[in-house]
């Protein structure tokens, strides 16, 4: 069996490893998944566009995912297995490979695709046959994709263990510099600053927020019109935003109402560092979480109930590190680098080989 690793967007394969062999970065999980499954890795790159790749990308991925789904869809057979990170790439090769009766087995890693655009094109390219196995981390999407496609639990399965580098974010001791104490933050993928800005600019405290992700933008809605003088946002590089985590006396990652995973590589990494966290609660793991007494949940959009809870764990050092000890815990034990690479590994080699059915 033939293993591929399909990504959105082209990278530095060979700088990713050096700086992450170097420390200078985790470690890419799904680098060293590709590596013990002796996988080829696949990002557009040079792809040569067509009319067809940019009315596609109207609906769904952009136009050189597309092209790149066209040129793999003449090379790949039944003797390959396929893993796409994301619906965004995954629905293009889906499309295009998973058709073929002796096409290779897909399986896709699906974040948010029970919107408008998302439900046509799960229709519109019949993947509820060219997909093999989906994968996600909310028990909603499941739901969503079970009844919408009218498939069973062999088809579409939760995975809920995160990646997380326990060799690069671990604990530490905060800066000996740090004058007051530090509500850190970070991520763009559905953030509510404002709801923290509210909650912490009144206190005696530093809010300091990593404003950088690499899946999301900022919106108009994000960060408040003026942000207060105890609040800073900038981009942390990830030396730098490891240092964030242990400077920080307690870590809030606000949110604003949604329905799938945003915010959980930010959360497992604070954790990972040991630190006690509060998050905007929401389905699926998060919620689980909370239930479970390892985070603080506060309601969406409430900044007087988020600066209560900010103000319990500040008054109660000792509370606080029951949690940061609970999430810590976790982390080493389900949530970390080889576990998820492990199941993974399990999921895919586990594919049956399935006759396509044409629809």
């Amino acid at each position: 069996m033939n293993y591929h690793i399909i990504f959105c967007r082209a990278f530095n394969i060979e700088s990713t490893q050096q700086d992450s062999q170097a420390g200078k970065c985790p470690r890419h999980v799904l680098l060293d998944l590709g590596q013990q499954l002796g996988a080829s890795i696949h990002y557009p790159e040079g792809e040569s566009i067509s009319l067809i790749d940019r009315m596609r990308a109207k609906l769904v991925g952009m136009p050189e995912q597309w092209a790149m789904a066209r040129r793999l869809s003449k090379q790949l057979t039944s003797e390959d297995t396929v893993f796409c990170v994301s619906e965004q790439v995954g629905f293009c090769i889906a499309a295009l490979c998973g058709g073929k009766p002796e096409g290779p087995k897909i399986t896709v890693f699906i974040h948010h695709t029970d919107r408008p655009r998302g439900r046509v094109a799960l229709k519109l390219f019949h993947l509820a046959s060219r997909v093999d196995l989906y994968l996600t981390q909310s028990q909603v999407k499941v739901d969503f994709l079970r009844d919408y496609l009218h498939l069973g639990e062999d088809r579409v399965q939760l995975f809920t263990v995160q990646h997380t580098d326990t060799q690069f974010f671990y604990p530490g001791s905060a800066r000996s510099d740090k004058s007051r104490r530090v509500i850190g933050s970070g991520g763009l993928e559905q953030r509510d600053y404002r709801t923290l800005a509210a909650a912490t600019q009144d206190l005696d405290v530093d809010v300091r927020i990593c404003a950088v992700s690499p899946d999301a933008k900022a919106v108009g809605r994000t960060f408040p019109d003026v942000i207060p003088q105890n609040m800073a946002c900038r981009f942390y590089d990830w030396q730098e935003l490891v240092q964030l985590y242990r400077d920080s006396d307690v870590f809030v990652i606000t949110l604003f109402d949604h329905n799938y995973q945003g915010g959980i590589t930010t959360l497992f990494e604070a954790m990972a560092c040991r630190r006690p966290i509060i998050m905007t609660r929401t389905p699926g793991m998060v919620e689980g979480l909370i239930d479970s007494g390892i985070i603080v949940g506060v309601t969406p959009g409430n900044p007087s109930e988020l600066q209560q809870a900010i103000v319990n764990l500040l008054n109660n050092p000792k509370q606080a590190e029951v949690y940061a000890q609970r999430g810590y815990d976790l982390v080493l034990k389900n949530h970390n680098h080889n576990a998820y690479i492990q199941t993974l590994t399990t999921k895919l080699e586990s594919l049956a080989p399935r006759k396509k059915v044409l629809v």
